[in-house]
């Protein structure tokens, strides 16, 4: 894709107010870091951006006020539904939401500005309300709307029109005005509240100096992803490199740090698996940096 075109598809995206930031030249990954809080519709910065690189176009959905549903197709024979999904009819994110619509009765909500991926992937868009706080939604791990029903909107990202992978474009196959996103999806959308958070015990014992810090330091630790009002990921992340400093010092053990972060993600929802991943990495970044208590 000329350099110039993928200018023209950044400039189009932000006349339309939505915040867009560079990708990789050919891939679906931030060319940034905080690629949120950078992205821009500001016309100059877009063009010394993209006319220093032929980036692809992302766009951020929560500072563009949009949620993003993306229905997607299975990616092979073994790539099935669920039980639950396990019925007549659906192959695909589309069968699914043609299903929640069946279900609610209501129309399918296909005539918004809709984008398509190579891979055969459709991006409905939809605006929100203004101070309606959603997050991306997962299918896959069963907290979205259905199998091959992703969600994107504060914290996630879109691959705008224009943009190409090895895959091929993804293009624009309905040029309409962004739809309100239906009040029905809405309510499926919006994130239960939270129980009322209880502090997450830490059986250590404060019987010197020594071991009052450490207690002090994992309990910090802990109150910083139970009360993070968003982006626990981040949070329990960089608690897990804080902490990994104590375990390579020898203060503390692997197993117990990670069954007390495990034990603080679990309090704020967050998908097991991927708490699992975000700690590893967290320890391992730690580790390069041992620290100590001195008794």
């Amino acid at each position: 894709m000329p350099a110039n075109l993928l200018l023209a598809a950044a400039l189009t995206a932000a006349e339309r107010n939505w915040h867009v930031f560079p990708l990789i030249p050919g891939e679906k990954i931030p060319a940034i870091k905080n690629w949120e809080q950078r992205a821009t519709t500001d016309p100059e910065r877009i063009r010394r951006c993209w006319t220093h690189r032929p980036y692809n176009v992302g766009i951020a959905c929560g500072p563009s006020g949009l949620n993003v549903i993306d229905l997607d197709m299975p990616k092979g024979p073994e790539d099935v539904p669920p039980p639950q999904w396990a019925l007549p009819g659906i192959t695909s994110g589309h069968d699914v939401l043609a299903a929640l619509c069946e279900q609610h009765g209501q129309p399918y909500p296909d005539g918004t500005f809709t984008n398509a991926s190579p891979g055969g992937s459709t991006h409905l868009y939809f605006a929100v309300s203004p101070g309606l706080a959603l997050r991306n939604t997962s299918g896959h791990c069963g907290r979205g709307l259905g199998w091959k029903v992703d969600t994107r909107a504060g914290g996630g990202l879109v691959v705008g029109a224009g943009s190409i992978t090895a895959s091929g474009a993804y293009e624009t196959i309905r040029d309409a005005p962004v739809a309100p996103l239906p009040g029905w999806l809405t309510e499926l959308l919006v994130p239960a509240p939270l129980p009322p958070q209880r502090p997450v015990a830490v059986p250590l014992k404060a019987v010197d100096r020594r071991t009052a810090y450490l207690k002090s330091a994992v309990e910090r630790q802990l109150a910083t992803i139970t009360g993070a009002a968003d982006h626990h990921n981040d949070a329990l992340y960089l608690s897990a490199v804080a902490l990994g400093q104590f375990v390579a010092g020898g203060e503390l053990t692997e197993a117990e740090v990670t069954g007390w972060l495990l034990d603080a993600a679990a309090r704020v929802d967050h998908a097991p698996a991927k708490a699992v991943r975000t700690i590893a990495s967290g320890l391992r970044a730690g580790a390069r940096r041992p620290r100590t208590v001195a008794a």
